[in-house]
């Protein structure tokens, strides 16, 4: 980016003002230059697949299904023994994904249930030592992404509903915690050892150790994860596999993504957020559903729009943020028809409109009224997804225009230059039910 007027640049910590010192939440911890490199890597990614698989498809009330309807142990850990989804294809699943223009994929290795999707060497209660299927899924994954050039990365599940070494609480007199940490390093190096580059290990479950605040009273965390071990484990065996953590809280040493769970980055409307502070340093990420639910549930038919969730992609990339948007695979190993109808549709507005996306980054104006503006190398791309009053929009700093241009249709646009800032007219009676594009090319 050819950059003449850089105190009119905004930082993202300008866009969403964070606390006094809130930055000492990541003080200390420097990425390796391999670390370094994959962040931006992702940054350009913008688009990712979240998958939620594991035998609670079987029962097709979600990946809570354990929990919300108060199971029992002794009995759900006999789905195994009848999983058998003969109809999975990582091919297949690949090609699915990658049509909808996504980059990279993020799967369940382990959910809160205990149970392995991959072939693990740390507990039999794994796919393929408790199934008939005896398939390692994730490496058949592993192998179709790496074919096609797509980036795997692995969710894991920092609590465990099953085992008895999970300080569970105080129905769990066998709780021995640092048996169970060295059982979660020892699944974290098979991971990264046995599948090949991860882009991410991506941890969930941090909350299940937060101490409920009274009205009043600050937010306790009074529970010791490990997290330096098992950060400096990943960063030591793969180091430029990148770390998320959904704590909702603000990032700590050792992380490199920033992760906003069904919401975009400075809102809090899911209510799961602890903190308003978006981080200017790690990469973000906004994780959203294509229904209501991560985990297959027969009962979910409440289905996001194509248009929606375009508005959505649009929505994070205009926040500097990748968007991670999940499918839930049923029990025979497909991935819903309704999930892969609105993945190729949002793939062709993809193809047609993916460079104003995808290695863009968004630092110069936060999100307005009728819309967001990313931005690369000599190129602003200004997504109109509200007619502005009166017909044109003020850029808040000065352009030296090369072409100004309906980005569909390549015809010109009106526009004025001034000392501080640029405004273009857009023509009558346009669309902005989607995204209206215009593409202005100069230095800036």
């Amino acid at each position: 980016m050819s950059v003449l007027f850089l105190p009119l640049i905004l930082s993202l910590n300008m866009l969403f003002p964070s606390p006094d010192g809130i930055r000492e939440g990541i003080q200390g911890y420097v990425p390796t230059p391999e670390a370094a490199a994959a962040k931006e890597a992702f940054r350009d990614d913008k688009f990712g697949v979240f998958i939620h698989w594991g035998v609670y498809a079987m029962l097709g009330h979600n990946e809570w299904v354990l929990y919300n309807e108060k199971l029992p142990i002794k009995e759900y850990v006999k789905l195994p023994g009848g999983f058998f989804p003969s109809k999975f294809n990582a091919r297949e699943w690949v090609a699915q994904i990658k049509a909808s223009g996504a980059r990279y994929i993020t799967i369940t290795s382990r959910h809160h249930d205990g149970f392995s999707m991959f072939g693990t060497k740390a507990s039999s209660y794994n796919i393929v030592d408790e199934t008939p299927y005896r398939r390692d899924v994730i490496k058949e994954l592993a192998e179709a992404c790496h074919e096609a050039g797509l980036t795997l990365n692995f969710y894991y599940s920092l609590l465990d509903w099953v085992r008895d070494d999970y300080p569970r609480g105080d129905d769990n007199p066998k709780a021995d915690y640092a048996h169970y940490l060295d059982f979660m390093c020892e699944q974290i190096t098979e991971l990264l050892t046995q599948y090949g580059p991860v882009g991410c290990i991506w941890f969930d479950g941090d909350w299940a150790k937060i101490k409920k605040p009274a009205e009043g009273e600050e937010l306790v965390v009074d529970f010791d994860w490990g997290y330096e071990r098992i950060y400096k484990l990943i960063h030591s065996i793969q180091p430029s596999c990148l770390v998320a953590n959904n704590h909702h809280r603000v990032p700590i040493p050792g992380e490199d993504i920033q992760i906003f769970e069904r919401d975009i980055p400075g809102e809090n409307t899911s209510g799961y957020s602890r903190t308003s502070h978006v981080s200017s340093e790690l990469a973000l990420e906004t994780c959203k559903t294509l229904n209501k639910s991560w985990g297959y549930d027969i009962r979910d038919t409440e289905w996001k729009s194509p248009q929606e969730l375009i508005r959505i992609l649009l929505s994070t990339a205009g926040r500097n943020a990748n968007l991670l948007l999940n499918v839930g695979p049923q029990p025979d190993g497909c991935i819903p028809e309704e999930s892969v109808n609105r993945l190729a549709e949002m793939g062709e507005w993809v193809k047609r409109n993916g460079e104003s996306i995808f290695g863009t980054r968004a630092t110069l104006l936060k999100p307005q009224p009728w819309g967001v503006l990313t931005h690369k190398e000599g190129c602003l791309y200004l997504h109109v997804m509200e007619a502005p009053e009166g017909g044109s929009i003020t850029l808040p700093f000065p352009v030296k225009a090369k072409v100004v241009q309906d980005f569909s249709t390549g015809a010109s646009l009106k526009f004025k230059k001034g000392k501080k800032d640029f405004t273009v007219t857009l023509p009558e009676g346009v669309d902005c039910s989607v995204d209206y594009i215009i593409k202005i090319e100069g230095r800036f």
